[in-house]
C-alpha cells in the first residue's frame, strides 16, 4: 500500500497544473481501492464553501459548479469535525444533503477525510460506493495518509498562484501572502522586477572541444572582463556604505584569481571540455559542497560562487559569438526579485528605483542581506514555494521586519500599509533626531546598548556611534571563510583590528562556536541531531590545540589594550568552565612570558559564559564563582526550552521568545545573577525588539546586545517609558497563558503611549 501511495503522489507531482493533477489523483485512487467514486473538494474561505474540484464517479458537469457551505451536508461535517467520517449508508445520515448535479443517488457507502495543513482545513477527499458497507481500516488509513500529502501540494499551489477558487471571470489578481526571513528592516511598496538569468551554468549543456588552447584563452578573457565588471559594480555602491561592507566584493576577486577556480577550470579544458563546460563542472562541484552544509552562512557562499560563474559564462559566450544578456529597463519603484540575489546584482540595479529586495533562497547572513542593511533597503530572504515569475510585474508589499510579502494586495491592505510607511518615516525622523541622547528612561533607569557583530565590529561600530561596545563578536565567521584553520598570526591581525576599532569600549569575543549545525568546510561533522551534538565548547575542549591557538591570538591582539572580554559558548556544566579557565590561564602565562622583555602590558581579560542550555539555569550560583559575567543567548535558550528547531518551517511557528515560560526563565536568570552580583547581558533577538526591550528592562536587565540597526530605535524607545511601567507590563506578561496574550498586553501599552507604530510597522 505504501508503494502505491508513493507512486500516486509522484504521478501527481509530475503534473504542473493542479486542476489536472487532482483529476488524475481521483482516478488513480478510485482504481487502486476499487471504489465507485473518488472526489476532491477544496475550501474557499472567501465564500465559506467547499467547491468540487475533481471527481471520477460523480457527474463531470458538477465540477466547479457544486458548492457546499462549510456547515452543510456530509462534506461540511467532515470539515467541521476535522476527522474522517465513515458511513455505511450516507442517505440515512441526518446531515446528508442531496445535490442533484452530482448524480450520486446510487451511492450509499461514504468515507470523507479532511485535507489539513497547519491546522487549517483546505478541503475534503471522499470515497463512495453503491454497496452498503463500512470502509475498512486500511482504506481509511490510506485516505488519511493521502490527504496529508495532498495538503502540502495544495498549499504550495495556492502560494504559487496555481490554485483558483473564485468563479469570477475577471483578471483581477487575488492577494497572496508569503512568509520569508527578515533580511533588512523596513517597509516597501513596488513592482516586482526580476533580472534576466537566461544565460546560466545550470542550463548549459556540456560540450567537448578540439582546440583546448583557444578555449583557455577564451576563459581567461571572460574572467578578465568579469573582473573589470565587478570592480565597476563595487564603485557604484553608495558612498555612505562602509568600506568593509564593500569588501564583500573581495570574495569575488579571490574566486577570479588564477590560483582559485581558474587552475581547476583550465585543467578541465585540457582534458577536452570547452571553456563553458569546464567552468560548469568545477563550479557545480564547489557549490554542491557549500549547499550541503547546514550552516546558512556557508550555504550563502554557494550563491556567490554560482552568481560569479554565471557572469563569467555570459562573458565567455559574448567573446565567442557576441551573445549578450539584454538589460531590463526599470522605470518605476521596484522590488528586486531573484532566485538568489547576489551582491553584484544588487549593485547594478538602479539605486533610485530600488525600494526592496526579495531573494527566493538565502538567509540574513547572505551578502545581499548585509549590503541591503548597509544601504537601508528593506529585504526578505528565503521565501518558499514561490518563483520570480509569480512576483514579476506584480504589485508587492514587503515587510523587512517580519519577513512577510503580500502579492497583489487588496485596496484596504495597501492603504493600511501606506499609512505604516508614513508612520515609520515619522518615527525614523524622531529617532535620528535623538540618536546622540543617553539611553535612560523617563524616571532615570540607565541602560547600556551593545552590538552583536559578525562581519566586522569596526563596520558596525562606525555605522552606529551610540553603542556601548560589542556584546558578542562571532569569531567563527573568519574560520568559515577559509579553506583551513586560520593560523595564530592571522587571527591576531583580525582581532587586533577589532579591538582597536573601539579601544575604550568592551569587546566581547566568543570563542569558536562551530560544529553540529555550523560545520567548517575543512572539518565536517555529520550528526542526526546537530543542535544537541558536538558543538561550541564541547568541540573546542575536545580539541585544545584549536582552543589554545585562538585564545593565544586573542590575548596577543590585546597587548597594550584593556577592552578584551572572552565568552564561552554552549556551556552546560561547571567542569567545562573550569577546564576552559585552565587553558586560558595557560595561554595567558605563555604570552606574558613572551612579552616580558618588551615592556608591553597584558591585562587578563574578563571571562563570561553564554547561558543558552537550560541546565545552567539551575547552576547559576555555582557558575557565578568562576566567571566575571553572564550573557544570555535567548535564541538558543528559547529553542531548547520549547523543544523547537527554529530552522524547521513546520514548527517554526511554535518558536517564540515571548512564550510565558521563556519570559519566566529570563526573569529567573537576571534575579539569580543579581543575587550573585554577576553582571548579565542578553544578546538574543528579543533584546533588539521594542516590546522585548521593555520586558527585559522590567525584569532587571540593564545591558542589551543587538544588531546594529536596532540600536537607535531601542535607545529612543527607552527614553519614552518609565521603569515602573515596564515592571507592570512584565507582571501582566508573566501571568499570561500564551504568547498571544502577552502581545495583547504589549500592544495595548504601546498604543496608550502613542508608540504603536513600532509594533504595527513590524518592529
Amino acid at each position: 500500500m505504501l508503494t502505491t501511495l508513493k507512486r500516486i503522489v509522484q504521478e501527481m507531482n509530475q503534473i504542473p497544473a493542479l486542476d489536472t493533477a487532482l483529476f488524475r489523483l481521483a482516478t488513480r485512487v478510485k482504481q487502486t481501492l476499487s471504489v465507485d467514486s473518488c472526489s476532491i473538494y477544496l475550501a474557499d474561505y472567501d465564500t465559506q464553501e467547499f467547491i468540487l474540484k475533481a471527481t471520477d464517479g460523480l457527474h463531470p458537469d458538477a465540477v466547479e459548479q457544486v458548492r457546499i457551505g462549510f456547515s452543510e451536508g456530509l462534506i461540511g461535517l467532515v470539515g467541521q469535525r476535522e476527522e474522517p467520517l465513515n458511513i455505511v449508508n450516507a442517505h440515512n445520515h441526518p446531515r446528508f444533503k442531496h445535490y442533484p448535479e452530482v448524480k450520486e443517488e446510487s451511492y450509499n457507502a461514504f468515507l470523507g477525510t479532511p485535507i489539513i495543513n497547519q491546522r487549517r482545513v483546505l478541503g475534503v477527499i471522499t470515497l463512495q460506493q453503491s454497496q452498503m458497507r463500512r470502509f475498512s481500516e486500511d482504506e481509511e488509513a490510506f485516505l488519511v495518509t493521502l490527504a496529508a500529502q495532498l495538503a502540502l501540494e495544495i498549499t504550495n499551489a495556492d502560494i504559487r498562484g496555481a490554485l483558483t477558487l473564485s468563479n469570477s471571470t475577471d483578471n483581477i489578481a487575488r492577494q497572496k501572502n508569503v512568509r520569508g526571513i527578515a533580511g533588512s528592516p523596513g517597509l516597501a511598496i513596488g513592482i516586482g522586477v526580476s533580472p534576466d538569468k537566461s544565460i546560466n551554468l545550470k542550463n548549459w549543456v556540456v560540450k567537448r572541444t578540439q582546440s583546448p588552447q583557444d578555449q583557455i584563452q577564451l576563459y581567461r578573457k571572460g574572467v578578465e572582463v568579469t573582473r573589470g565588471h565587478v570592480d565597476a559594480l563595487s564603485q557604484r555602491l553608495d558612498d555612505g556604505i562602509p568600506d568593509d561592507v564593500k569588501s564583500i566584493f573581495q570574495l569575488y576577486h579571490h574566486l577570479l584569481d588564477a590560483n582559485s577556480l581558474g587552475r581547476e577550470v583550465e585543467e578541465k579544458i585540457r582534458q577536452g571540455w570547452d571553456a563553458a563546460s569546464s567552468l560548469k563542472m568545477v563550479v557545480e562541484s564547489y557549490a554542491a559542497r557549500f549547499q550541503a552544509m547546514e550552516d546558512p552562512y556557508m550555504q550563502e557562499r554557494a550563491i556567490d560562487i554560482v552568481d560569479l560563474s554565471d557572469r563569467i559564462l555570459a562573458n565567455i559566450l559574448y567573446e565567442a559569438n557576441g551573445q549578450k544578456i539584454a538589460e531590463k529597463a526599470v522605470t518605476e519603484a521596484s522590488i528586486l526579485v531573484a532566485d538568489e540575489v547576489s551582491a553584484p546584482m544588487l549593485a547594478e540595479f538602479p539605486r533610485d528605483k530600488l525600494k526592496g529586495i526579495i531573494s527566493i533562497r538565502g538567509s540574513n547572513n547572505s551578502h545581499a542581506a548585509i549590503l541591503a542593511r548597509a544601504m537601508g533597503v528593506p529585504a526578505v530572504m528565503g521565501c518558499q514555494n514561490v518563483t520570480p515569475a509569480l512576483l514579476e510585474d506584480k504589485e508587492i508589499l514587503l515587510d523587512g521586519y517580519s519577513g512577510e510579502v503580500i502579492i497583489s494586495p487588496e485596496r484596504n491592505i495597501k492603504t493600511e500599509f501606506i499609512q505604516l510607511i508614513e508612520e515609520e518615516s515619522a518615527i525614523a525622523e524622531k529617532i535620528d533626531a535623538e540618536a546622540d541622547k543617553p539611553c535612560e528612561s523617563v524616571d532615570g533607569c540607565k541602560m547600556s546598548l551593545y552590538i552583536n557583530a559578525g562581519l566586522s565590529a569596526e563596520v558596525e561600530l562606525n555605522a552606529e556611534q551610540i553603542g556601548a561596545g560589542v556584546g558578542l563578536y562571532r569569531t567563527e565567521i573568519p574560520f568559515m571563510l577559509r579553506e583551513r584553520f586560520p593560523s595564530e598570526q592571522e587571527q591576531v591581525l583580525l582581532y587586533r583590528q577589532i579591538l582597536e576599532a573601539a579601544p575604550s569600549l568592551p569587546i566581547t569575543m566568543r570563542t569558536l562556536d562551530v560544529g553540529g549545525d555550523k560545520p567548517l568546510p575543512y572539518f565536517p561533522i555529520n550528526e542526526e541531531n546537530p543542535f544537541l551534538g558536538w558543538r561550541g565548547i564541547r568541540l573546542t575542549l575536545d580539541h585544545p590545540e584549536i582552543f589554545l591557538v585562538q585564545v593565544r591570538a586573542m590575548l596577543r591582539a590585546s597587548v597594550g589594550l584593556s577592552n578584551l572580554q572572552i565568552m564561552l559558548p554552549m556551556i552546560s556544566t561547571v567542569s567545562e568552565v573550569q577546564e576552559s579557565k585552565r587553558l586560558i590561564n595557560q595561554a595567558f602565562y605563555e604570552i606574558s612570558d613572551e612579552i616580558a622583555e618588551s615592556g608591553q602590558s597584558l591585562i587578563k581579560p574578563k571571562l563570561g559564559i553564554m547561558l543558552e542550555v537550560p541546565s545552567v539555569l539551575y547552576q547559576l550560583p555555582q557558575l557565578a564563582k568562576h566567571v566575571d559575567f553572564f550573557s544570555v543567548g535567548s535564541n538558543d535558550l528559547t529553542q531548547y526550552l520549547l523543544a523547537v528547531d527554529r530552522n524547521n518551517t513546520r514548527v517554526a511557528g511554535l518558536y517564540n521568545s515571548y512564550h510565558p515560560a521563556v519570559l519566566g526563565a529570563l526573569y529567573d536568570v537576571v534575579q539569580k545573577a543579581n543575587q550573585s552580583q554577576v553582571p548579565v547581558t542578553i544578546c538574543g533577538e528579543i533584546a533588539g525588539e521594542p516590546a522585548g526591550a521593555l520586558l527585559l528592562m522590567g525584569m532587571g536587565y540593564r545591558r542589551l546586545s543587538m544588531n546594529g540597526f536596532n540600536l537607535r530605535k531601542i535607545n529612543w524607545l527607552i527614553r519614552k517609558v518609565t521603569l515602573d511601567e515596564c515592571k507592570k507590563l512584565l507582571s501582566l506578561a508573566l501571568t499570561s497563558v500564551s504568547q498571544e496574550e502577552v502581545f495583547v498586553h504589549l500592544n495595548q501599552y504601546l498604543e496608550t503611549k502613542g508608540l504603536g507604530g513600532l509594533i504595527r510597522a513590524g518592529a
